[in-house]
């Protein structure tokens, strides 16, 4: 094809889909069924991914849950069945561990089935500045938050493109779309996270698999407790996030195949003006937002004794 029919070309599925874009705006999109499908979900002991684990109970999906938490864990498997699950599977799983990821992952496909859904949702945080973070923390955030994609995709991913049928769901952050005092490494694998679940959404359509979809949420802060003490600066503009909301807004994005989900609304409005404005300008606006002080309450999720 020659430079100016291919142009013209993209030209109009450029208007196609922004029109397309404007028109689910008003109109919802359609939303596929999830009855007996197999969805996994990485940290499912507590926070999003309990959340999760019954809302796709509800929809009367098979669920496999991980998580290192053995008594949150089994919580999350009484409530699921609870809310109408048929089949849950539960597995300890260290998802810092590929060798732990690749055992489990093979146990779950001998017991349960091939995974159509995969939900990474496993998280930490550090909270203190990068000269204070200790190193194996910082590699602990990145082999968690990054390196743990890597991982359940390998396991789970060849069986999606043998059937062009999945679903690939990266729960990121907004912190994965802009730098935060105090979150240095936890922004670097959350950007990390979206740069991965993107390139992996290019090459399956490279690949041809159209049928196997990626979503990346990027929500602000949630109130889960792993970000307890946090105080944002204008909680009317962007608010800590109910864990509930945020877990129906995730589950309706799948079920819609939407490919990027930010929460609240107004960070669409946010990251656009990072991408088009001077960089000082930008930081004026990260200033106002709060994302200078953000953290300087910070406690985290309280350890257990």
């Amino acid at each position: 094809m020659n430079f100016f029919l291919e142009t013209l070309r993209v030209i109009a599925l450029l208007l196609y889909y922004l029109l397309e874009s404007l028109v689910f705006l008003v109109v919802p999109r359609p939303k596929k069924n999830v009855s007996g499908e197999i969805v996994l979900i990485t940290g499912a002991a507590s926070g999003i991914g309990r959340c999760l684990s019954i809302k796709f109970a509800r929809l009367g999906a098979t669920l496999v849950l991980w998580d290192i938490n053995q008594e949150g864990l089994k919580e999350t498997v009484r409530l699921a069945r609870e809310n109408g699950a048929a089949r849950v599977h539960c597995y300890i799983c260290d998802c810092s561990k590929r060798q732990d990821v690749y055992n489990v992952a093979d146990q779950v496909k001998k017991e349960v089935g091939d995974v159509n859904i995969l939900v990474n949702n496993a998280g930490i945080v550090t909270g203190k500045t990068f000269i204070d973070s200790p190193d194996s923390l910082v590699e602990k955030t990145m082999e968690v938050n990054t390196m743990a994609h890597f991982w359940t995709y390998k396991a789970f991913l060849p069986a999606m493109i043998a059937t062009n049928h999945g679903h690939l769901v990266s729960i990121a952050s907004s912190a994965g779309l802009c730098g935060v005092t105090r979150l240095s490494d936890y922004c670097a694998s959350k950007f990390a996270a979206v740069g991965f679940a993107e390139s992996i959404d290019v090459e399956m359509r490279s690949l041809g698999k159209t049928g196997i979809k990626t979503t990346i949420v990027c929500p602000y802060i949630i109130n889960t407790g792993m970000f307890d003490g946090v105080k944002t600066k204008w909680p009317h503009v962007l608010p800590v996030l109910d864990p509930e909301y945020v877990a129906e807004k995730i589950v309706t994005a799948v079920r819609q195949n939407q490919e990027m989900l930010l929460i609240p609304r107004i960070l669409y409005v946010l990251f656009a003006l990072k991408g088009i404005l001077p960089v000082k300008a930008a930081v004026l606006l990260l200033d106002y937002f709060g994302a200078f002080n953000l953290m300087d309450t910070f406690k985290g999720r309280p350890k257990k004794d």
